[in-house]
């Protein structure tokens, strides 16, 4: 038996000493699943919020010549800026204007639509086992049936303190 444990703990460390040297990449590309890259949580990230009027970090990383340009404009007066120059440098700091993030979108459109689909689905599903599945309905059900078992409760005087029978008038066979 000790043989047995000795032999099942050489296995286990044999096989920890071993995973370190399969790197994650080559154990997920020998299952069959892409390799996908992480994103660095630790730096700033761009997003366009309402309640966050300045993100952590310019929309544009890379700027091309003519933005480098703006930039550079953009250290003097900015009296000598054009209309068409403070907006292009309002771009590459951000990507939406606070009117563009207000915008309404049409997505409640397709969100009600989905609701309407599923509501229609669960009741043809309640339709279909109305008709298959649940049995039909008792005969206790029938009115005829509940009016012959009020007459014999009455008969029978069920609780003639307090109950319905103490409401019901023998002598004349009507309710009081």
């Amino acid at each position: 038996m000790l043989r047995l444990t000795v032999g099942r703990v050489g296995s286990l460390l044999a096989r920890r000493a071993a995973m370190p040297l399969a790197t994650s990449s080559a154990r997920m590309a020998s299952h069959g699943h892409e390799v996908t890259t992480t994103v660095d949580m630790s730096k700033p990230l761009y997003y366009d919020r309402q309640d966050t009027p300045l993100p952590d970090r310019a929309y544009k990383d890379v700027l091309d010549a003519a933005d480098k340009g703006l930039k550079q404009k953009e250290r003097g007066p900015w009296g000598q800026l054009s209309k068409e120059e403070k907006i292009a440098l309002y771009r590459i700091m951000f990507c939406q204007t606070y009117a563009e993030m207000k915008q309404p979108s049409d997505e409640w459109k397709t969100v009600l639509g989905g609701v309407f689909i599923l509501l229609g689905m669960t009741g043809l599903i309640v339709w279909w086992q109305s008709i298959y599945v649940y049995p039909e309905r008792p005969r206790t059900f029938d009115e005829e049936w509940k009016a012959k078992q009020l007459k014999r409760m009455l008969d029978m005087r069920i609780n003639p303190v307090e109950g319905f029978s103490a409401k019901w008038d023998y002598e004349k066979g009507q309710w009081k």
